[in-house]
């Protein structure tokens, strides 16, 4: 660490990143790029701005709202998505924007955006164009289906991708109909693959002098996750596809009702399995040709399950918790998404962060996400809050492109921004 006592910078400080993204999957790469330290410039058109400020819920000066009831209510998804960033306007249909953007561009290290593939070309602005006027920028699109792709039947939304890529078969039981992910996974996982792809460009541009397309298709990252684990295989071999709370070939491995709520419990090796025998007053289990090795236990995984939560049912899960942990079981409570996003020891490392409004601060408990990743000499912190729609203008087109007052004035009345 530095000698001095100035506070560490993120490790990303002095990259400029254009942000053309909208909704999830897109913000939330920009919002990773802002979080390690990069200075990310959001740019929406002014006659449509991006469709997260319009998700409810709402803060407002007077709290939470499910609808806006005032015009200074801010979406919550827009607080938590848009923060760390500059936001300004530019209207890429219009004559004149594509020279903004080109001024823009030249100063830029990375361009995100997540349009739909070929979008951005159609107007003028793709990478061909971004290459030309800087070589060394680094453009990265998060697509459905890729930018190599025909898009398919359905547009790239996180449920038409978790319904394509199989993720819905994998989980809830075999009767059941098709689960989506409360979560919304493709929208947030594609993001994180597109950040990494944008480091590993930076670090070959470092080698080569030039940057290139970074191109991640959404349906490619969730099908990889699924293809992570072999379903088909193992229904081949007669364990169903869909397990719903276990895991029959880690057996005993998942969640078990208890007399309050639900625990999960995770005995994948023997000494973890007889800790499970032992907690629930069958350490003869130990012996017994059913369940004394993992294969047995597999297959006769009902009778395991059975037997384990005949007795998680008749405690709480207060007791069970520590009861499990003499035991040296690996074992949790399975929490509310409120408890689970304000455990001190998340809110203590910046993973998840309370939320203010822009104007009049923190009015309600509002917990949103945060950079889940800390370094030991450099921060990791999106410090400033979402910017309104074209707060930036005059800083950014007007100080730091030389626009000047007149200049963004002239953008404004013709429509550019």
């Amino acid at each position: 660490m530095s000698s001095d006592h100035t506070p560490p910078r993120g490790p990303l400080a002095g990259l400029t990143v254009l942000d053309l993204t909208l909704a999830l999957a897109g913000p939330f790469a920009t919002f990773l790029l802002a979080g390690l330290g990069a200075r990310v410039i959001k740019i929406e058109n002014p006659e449509s701005p991006d469709p997260c400020r319009q998700n409810p819920p709402y803060l407002g000066r007077s709290g939470v709202s499910l609808g806006r009831t005032l015009p200074d209510d801010v979406s919550v998804s827009a607080l938590s998505r848009l923060r760390g960033k500059y936001g300004v306007t530019l209207n890429l249909k219009q004559p004149g924007a594509r020279d903004v953007f080109a001024r823009l561009l030249r100063d830029a290290d990375i361009v995100v955006e997540n349009f739909s593939a070929g979008t951005l070309d159609r107007l003028g602005v793709g990478y061909p164009f971004a290459r030309s006027i800087n070589p060394r920028v680094i453009y990265c699109s998060i697509s459905g289906f890729g930018a190599t792709q025909a898009p398919g039947t359905g547009k790239a939304m996180d449920t038409i991708i978790q319904a394509l890529s199989g993720l819905m078969m994998t989980s809830g039981t075999p009767d059941e109909p098709p689960v989506r992910v409360g979560v919304p996974v493709a929208d947030l996982v594609a993001p994180v693959f597109g950040v990494v792809g944008i480091l590993a460009a930076l670090r070959q541009r470092e080698a080569s002098g030039t940057g290139q397309h970074v191109d991640v298709s959404m349906l490619g990252v969730l099908t990889s996750l699924v293809a992570a684990e072999p379903f088909d295989l193992l229904e081949a071999c007669g364990l169903p596809q869909r397990t719903g709370r276990v895991v029959p070939r880690l057996t005993p491995f998942g969640v078990y009702e208890s007399a309050d709520g639900h625990v999960a419990i995770c005995a994948p090796t023997e000494p973890f399995a007889r800790g499970v025998f032992a907690a629930i007053g069958h350490p003869e289990f130990e012996h017994d040709p059913r369940f004394a090795t993992r294969d047995a236990r597999v297959a006769h995984v009902d009778e395991m399950n059975a037997h384990i939560e005949t007795f998680t049912r008749t405690r709480s899960t207060a007791e069970l918790l520590p009861l499990l942990a003499r035991h040296n079981v690996p074992s949790a409570e399975v929490r509310s998404p409120r408890e689970a996003v304000r455990d001190p020891r998340v809110l203590a490392r910046g993973e998840t962060v309370p939320l203010e409004h822009p104007q009049f601060g923190r009015v309600a408990d509002v917990v949103g996400m945060g950079i889940p990743i800390t370094f030991s000499d450099a921060s990791a912190v999106c410090v400033r809050p979402a910017p309104s729609v074209g707060q930036d203008n005059a800083l950014v087109y007007g100080d730091w492109l030389g626009y000047g007052p007149s200049g963004v004035e002239q953008l404004q009345a013709a429509g550019i921004i």
